[in-house]
């Protein structure tokens, strides 16, 4: 994750170092996401058939390679793909880390390890642009991954070590027309919903709705033959998790969450740059404590959640998150850091109280034997979440700035205020319907 982030902030240093303009920078992210999404969705299948030992270190393994590509890359060719090969470890480690604590963790104990990994999830991608932004102070872009890469081979070392093994349990082959399948579904829906951003600021390489129409067509297809390869228990993503009622729920949960995250960490930068007039450091000094106060109390929030059950922490978490993006509707023109502060700690403090017991209640609900095929799932709805919420909330604060501006009776300023203000009530009504399917997920059985 720190990986992931760290890079956006050395873009333009990237592109002016390698010569290429910045629709060609932008697949450096592009290519890492898409991988992501066309990998996490076989880790349910590589999670039967493969050991554990041996996901970690093909995972790792290829993060490593990746970020020595990435580093020594002489061209921008090379650059993309050390960052594809990065990724296809890092679209294995999220699904593998969750199973493996389904497995090894005791059900009254997942809620604690749970926060702890929360604090990983929660605090890296914060200090990741914090980080990029210090290197490139004392070097160049490629120093990022030069400090990257010890640590990935000392965690690949250690887990050469002490990573257990087990027996692999399954012998099945894998299903390489389902493989091809999802590649066009995943890929197309992530693409075509990050494309939504790029043709509202007219850089669109194609129009977002054909690779759109393509991923759902795909992922019609794909759902079904998964359906009928899970009667023969050969199933690549076995799609019979969502038979479980709180699972489902907890997917809404988790999507109408991620889209308002991620949708508002584009947007909240971009409002109060062109709008409010702050610069970049002053609204990163503003917004970092309330993503750290997530990371900080989640192992409390973990803790809490084995005592009381996930179900009684979501509720209320569910309701804070939505009254602090009804408060971010009144912004204008005038708004002040400290409101800024203050939503994005509200933010923060209820998003805490929702994904360390939703990630709990969600694959506990499922049969051991579903575990991996339900964490491959959340990981990819994560992806696609996250791209349908930047898409929304730049296309509608892209839309409506432009149609005030194209009246002439506003100033750029107030027009980027009516834009955010939309994309805002959009991310506050997605967050009020998550309350009401919060409350509709039953605690587990002890």
């Amino acid at each position: 994750m720190l990986n992931e982030t760290a890079l956006g902030v050395a873009l333009p240093q990237v592109m002016k170092e390698l010569q290429i303009p910045e629709s060609t920078g932008q697949w450096l992210n592009t290519a890492f996401m898409l991988t992501v999404a066309i990998v996490i969705p076989t880790t349910g299948y590589l999670q039967v058939r493969f050991s554990r030992r041996r996901l970690f270190l093909y995972g790792m393994g290829a993060f490593t390679i990746g970020t020595l590509v990435c580093a020594i890359a002489p061209v921008f060719a090379f650059l993309v793909v050390g960052r594809v090969i990065q990724a296809g470890g890092a679209g294995l480690m999220f699904p593998l880390l969750m199973t493996t604590i389904m497995v090894l963790v005791p059900e009254g104990s997942r809620g604690r390890i749970m926060g702890n990994i929360g604090i990983v999830m929660s605090v890296a991608p914060a200090i990741g642009p914090s980080f990029g932004g210090l290197v490139l102070n004392f070097s160049n872009w490629r120093t990022i991954f030069w400090i990257i890469l010890p640590i990935a081979l000392v965690v690949t070392l250690f887990g050469y070590n002490k990573v257990r093994g087990e027996q692999e349990r399954s012998k099945a082959g894998i299903d390489w027309a389902s493989v091809v399948i999802s590649v066009f579904a995943f890929g197309g829906l992530i693409y075509g919903l990050s494309s939504f951003g790029d043709q509202a600021r007219g850089k669109a390489l194609v129009s977002p709705y054909i690779p759109l129409a393509v991923g759902l067509l795909a992922m019609i297809w794909f759902v079904r033959r998964q359906l009928k390869l899970a009667k023969e228990d050969r199933a690549l993503l076995d799609v019979n998790v969502f038979r479980s009622r709180t699972f489902t729920l907890s997917a809404i949960v988790l999507l109408a969450m991620c889209v308002s995250l991620f949708g508002l960490a584009l947007l909240v930068p971009i409002y109060a740059q062109t709008s409010l007039g702050f610069t970049a450091l002053e609204i990163g000094l503003v917004l970092l404590p309330g993503t750290l106060f997530n990371g900080l109390i989640s192992p409390y929030v973990g803790r809490l959640s084995d005592k009381y059950g996930p179900t009684k922490l979501m509720r209320p978490g569910s309701i804070v998150t939505a009254l602090a993006l009804t408060y971010m509707c009144t912004f204008d023109i005038h708004t002040q850091l400290w409101q800024l502060f203050i939503s994005n700690f509200l933010l923060g403090a209820g998003l805490a109280f929702i994904f360390t017991p939703l990630f709990t209640v969600s694959v506990s609900s499922l049969e051991p034997k579903l575990y991996p095929h339900g964490t491959a799932i959340t990981g990819a709805a994560q992806q696609i979440a996250g791209a349908a919420g930047t898409a929304m909330m730049i296309t509608v604060f892209t839309l409506v700035s432009v149609a005030a501006k194209t009246g002439g009776q506003v100033s750029d300023t107030q027009a980027a205020a009516d834009g955010a203000h939309w994309a805002f009530v959009s991310g506050a009504i997605i967050s009020v319907i998550a309350i009401f399917v919060t409350w509709a997920i039953k605690p587990l059985k002890k």
